[in-house]
């Protein structure tokens, strides 16, 4: 893997590589070189399996990071590709020329981070959100304690405990209670 590594680098140069694991590594492209570098490693090197497409919001940052995670059956590697793209004008080349099931991975990172993939069949119909109208949900900025309470009523009778003092009051309240047994916290 390390000969295809240097093998790539002559053709673009990368911002990162990193091995994980010796059947998993990650390199990190410039937007601009995706499609070359995604075409040539299924065309010339066997990675003709995407096994997924994924979307990481970097909110501080103010970029989002698609990783394109390909596999490679014949040396039994899986390598991701890393693509950092700004959040403003969330836009990324679609990869269903390469990829005919991609569109379902791009159609859902539309929808629920809001990123642009034009020309991708059916990327503008909804996926699992129908009737949508709010940011989309997986940003980091999406307030979802704002949204439950605008949106959901809250049903009487419940109540909110703390986690510690309701194990200590209701499950461990022999042992709290037992003198017999020695307690190094008390």
């Amino acid at each position: 893997m390390e000969y295809l590594l240097n093998k790539i680098k002559k053709m673009i140069k990368f911002e990162a590589s990193i091995k994980q694991r010796d059947d998993l590594y990650f390199i990190t492209v410039k937007k601009e070189q995706l499609e070359l570098i995604l075409s040539y490693l299924r065309d010339n090197e066997g990675f003709t399996h995407l096994a997924f497409l994924q979307a990481v919001d970097y909110l501080e940052d103010n970029k989002f990071q698609l990783t394109y995670m390909l596999y490679n059956y014949d040396i039994k590697v899986n390598l991701g590709i890393k693509v950092y793209i700004d959040r403003e004008k969330a836009e990324m080349v679609s990869i269903h020329k390469f990829w005919a099931h991609s569109w379902q991975y791009q159609r859902e990172l539309h929808e629920m981070y809001g990123i642009n993939f034009p020309g991708s069949p059916r990327v503008e119909e909804s996926f699992v959100l129908e009737g949508w109208e709010e940011i989309p949900p997986m940003r980091r900025d999406f307030n979802t304690l704002e949204y439950s309470i605008k949106t959901y009523y809250q049903r009487p009778g419940r109540s909110t405990n703390d986690p510690a003092k309701y194990m200590k009051e209701k499950m461990y309240k022999k042992y709290a209670e037992s003198p017999k047994i020695r307690r190094d916290n008390d």
